[in-house]
């Protein structure tokens, strides 16, 4: 049976439009016979990504994930349908900062008009849209990136269920990081202390306490939890100072490629530190060329997992390279695209279902099938894979059940909007980066 959350009733919530044509007409000219030809509701989708600030780095590969991800569900719903189901994919930027990216998505939620949105990447970022604009607006947000295990219990969420998550929350990520500084992955690999520092938003604050309690559970000594703010800035001297009172033997850093590019630097030249650990948000080529492959060589770190051993994720990292050239795939493009298909499988299913127009296309009638298209069981439908996603289509359109099997990883929503994908450890090499092993879901304990 499918797990068929009953969210609450909400109150008020902006019901929005599209200008978008919902049929075809056809001439046939030379025998004088018109012929009408119907094609989908073809919504329009907004995504907020950080196209510039300190994960700019990141943006434009969200973008080109989830615009991946429209295409082969258009090609899809062209096949079996006779038209796309999405119209349009908007995306704007958050700035990575919260104030800019509540901006964005008022722009596409209220002037646009979407019924969904993707984004966004920053933890902080998603908790500010989410309670600011798309949860009082109805609006259905699938975030690629986040990972603030705040999100699973985010109060404003908890009768709306409008907000949901491609990939896993870091109190896994926190765990296998524990299990990598402690020596449980790694014979030759172990610290007895460490101190953290991380930006001061829901990602950092979440990563930094799991990491630092799962830690503590095995043993280690956590000196110091030091936070720095969300603005990049000039020094971070004094954090750092703290962060090495006592000398702890690693610095475990949960922040971004715009800050860590900096602190990394100053760890090193003002302190004489570079024993460090890292996460998804510092897995990036901006701090290999701030701090010089030379430094970074065989430092490791953990990040929500790209596993090539998943049908949907080779599908997919095929597909994206031959479509964008893209030399790399940083985390979570890859649910930048499931986010796509599934947003564009909710809208099928809703168009099974009898909504025949754009405007009847509304987020909550999008969230009240995502997890019909998504959950088990069902015939699955394979990311990246557009025969399988065709037969999906074509399936909804039956009424028979399916369940979608995403790039990042199934996509089995629980009731908080929460998957669970696997976790990836890597490594800096000298001027690259590489996965080292990945680690399975079931293979995580708890804490």
């Amino acid at each position: 049976m499918k797990n068929t959350r009953q969210p609450g009733m909400r109150h008020g919530g902006a019901r929005v439009s599209a200008a978008l044509s919902v049929f075809t007409l056809s001439a046939a000219l030379m025998t004088g016979v018109a012929i009408a030809q119907d094609s989908p509701p073809a919504i329009t989708i907004g995504q907020i990504a950080p196209f510039t600030g300190a994960g700019a780095e990141f943006g434009e590969f969200y973008r080109d994930g989830a615009a991946l991800g429209v295409e082969h569900i258009n090609a899809a719903a062209e096949k079996v349908l006779g038209g796309p189901v999405i119209a349009e994919h908007l995306s704007e930027d958050t700035n990575t900062l919260p104030t800019p990216a509540i901006e964005a998505a008022r722009q596409l939620v209220e002037v646009q008009g979407v019924p969904a949105i993707i984004g966004g990447w920053s933890s902080g970022v998603t908790v500010a849209v989410a309670t600011s604009v798309t949860i009082p607006s109805e609006v259905l947000q699938i975030s690629n990136g986040s990972t603030s295990p705040l999100i699973s219990v985010l109060p404003e969420d908890r009768d709306a269920d409008m907000l949901f998550r491609t990939t896993a929350s870091d109190a896994l990520q926190g765990v296998v990081a524990a299990q990598l500084a402690s020596g449980e992955i790694f014979e030759d690999y172990k610290v007895g202390s460490a101190s953290t520092i991380f930006i001061n938003n829901p990602y950092g604050q979440g990563l930094s306490n799991a990491f630092a309690r799962a830690f503590q559970a095995r043993g280690g000594t956590v000196n110091a939890q030091v936070p720095h703010p969300e603005e990049p800035q000039p020094t971070y001297t004094s954090q750092l100072a703290q962060a090495f009172q006592g000398d702890p033997e690693m610095l475990f850093a949960a922040s971004y490629p715009g800050h860590s590019a900096t602190f990394l630097q100053e760890a090193r030249d003002i302190f004489g530190q570079t024993t460090w650990q890292f996460v998804d948000g510092n897995r990036s080529q901006e701090v290999i060329n701030a701090v010089g492959g030379e430094d970074l060589e065989g430092l490791i770190g953990t990040a929500p997992g790209q596993d090539p051993s998943l049908p949907g994720f080779s599908n997919f990292a095929d597909a994206f390279r031959e479509a964008y050239g893209r030399d790399r795939i940083p985390p979570f493009t890859e649910s930048a695209y499931d986010a796509a298909v599934l947003i564009g499988l909710a809208t099928v299913k809703a168009i099974a279902d009898g909504h025949d127009s754009v405007e009847a296309i509304t987020g909550p009638v999008l969230r009240d099938r995502l997890r019909d298209v998504a959950n088990p069981p069902g015939t699955e439908i394979i990311a990246g894979d557009p025969e399988s996603i065709a037969a999906g289509v074509e399936a909804i359109m039956n009424g028979e059940d399916v369940a979608y099997i995403g790039a990042a990883g199934p996509a089995d929503f629980d009731d908080n909007g929460d998957v669970i994908t696997p976790i990836a450890i890597w490594k800096y090499t000298d001027g690259g980066i590489e996965d080292l092993q990945i680690q399975s879901p079931e293979d995580i304990p708890e804490e």
